[in-house]
């Protein structure tokens, strides 16, 4: 296998306000775009040409990535006039693949942090001959995903919709967003119009007698749609629980980029970056975050399993815990900013203007 399509054209929507200006594979965790760890564990695993499949803000991947000479790679892009779906995105980029019609095909969507080993995939789907094999994933509550049932040997033998109730649980196996197709299974996609894998590819496959096969990996696995989820993925390749070549420095406690500025007894733990140009103030405390370039952090800040935004500033002994600060936006000395808020992309809090709590 030498080849992969790359689905990066989501809008991420539930990741505002951190994708106003940024698509969502493009915003930074632990110091580099996400999509950058994507790309390097595929070239690991010896993959050397990837189509990316853009769509939301298309213009910005190529004058990053370049050819991908610079990763090892040979990156093409194709982008969508209108979405298309998983299924229509990967259909829309197989006239830039090389491979013969016998020959796999990596795919895999681009908001998934995993650590699934991708030649045991592709080794999987060779020895069983199948069409299309899936990365399974095995999760504590399946309520809120697609469940894949398989048989004893791993084949496939059903999809199934959100569980609504306990007895619709037949397994904890779900979809886990990477596959491996056979080149001409890639060619009896719908061309031109929406397709999803999940909801009308991989069912009718499973209908007309394919070969779907399985492999189970329960290694590292993150779905960063949320951005709670995105902090933590962040701190989790910091702190080498995710996998990944990319990470620009040693995994540990901290991550500061080289031209960061970071005052001496300021403490930084759990997994939290400090990007490009941020700053950190005397006596502030950052645990778990992201604090994106150009970045302001004031004395005595506190802040908890947050993201604060390109050029954003936050404010002396202000608190912030799960929240996400948009790019440029100012948020005044004194505030405290809890449990998921969300503040929007240049917005000003003046000081003393926002509490969860009393002020004593």
């Amino acid at each position: 296998m030498t080849e992969a399509i790359l689905l990066v054209g989501g809008k991420g929507t539930r990741l505002r306000p951190l994708t106003v200006h940024t698509p969502k594979p493009m915003v930074p965790a632990a110091g580099v775009p996400f999509l950058t760890h994507q790309l390097a564990r595929a070239r690991a695993a010896g993959v050397d040409h990837i189509v990316l499949a853009t769509s939301y803000l298309a213009e910005v991947f190529e004058p990053y990535f370049g050819d991908g000479s610079a990763l090892g790679l040979h990156i093409e892009y194709v982008t969508e006039e209108e979405p298309l779906g998983t299924g229509g995105a990967i259909r829309n980029v197989a006239s830039r693949l090389h491979s013969a019609p016998g020959d796999p095909v990596l795919i895999f969507n681009g908001d998934i942090l995993t650590g699934l080993d991708i030649p045991a995939l592709v080794r999987t789907h060779e020895t069983t001959g199948a069409d299309v094999s899936l990365h399974l994933t095995r999760v504590t509550d399946p309520r809120a995903y697609g469940l894949v049932p398989t048989d004893a040997t791993g084949r496939v033998t059903a999809f199934l919709e959100k569980p609504q109730t306990p007895e619709e649980i037949v397994t904890d196996q779900i979809n886990a967003g990477a596959y491996v197709f056979r080149r001409s299974v890639i060619d009896t996609i719908p061309e031109g119009r929406p397709v999803s894998v999940e909801r009308e590819t991989f069912p009718e496959l499973l209908a007309t007698g394919a070969h779907l096969q399985g492999m189970v990996d329960s290694t590292y696995w993150l779905d960063l749609g949320t951005p709670q989820a995105f902090v933590r993925g962040s701190a989790d390749l910091v702190l080498g629980r995710a996998p990944s070549p990319a990470v620009p420095g040693r995994c540990g406690d901290r991550l500061v980029l080289p031209t960061a500025t970071v005052a001496a007894d300021a403490k930084l733990t759990g997994g939290t970056v400090v990007g490009a140009d941020a700053y950190v103030g005397e006596g502030a405390r950052i645990t778990g975050s992201t604090i994106l370039s150009g970045a302001v952090v004031e004395p005595g800040a506190i802040i908890t399993d947050s993201l604060v935004g390109a050029r954003a500033r936050i404010g002396e002994r202000t608190v912030l815990s799960e929240a996400v600060i948009g790019d440029g936006a100012v948020v005044g000395p004194d505030n405290e900013l809890r449990q998921g808020v969300r503040v929007w992309c240049d917005a000003n809090i003046p000081a003393s203007s926002l509490r969860f709590s009393s002020d004593q």
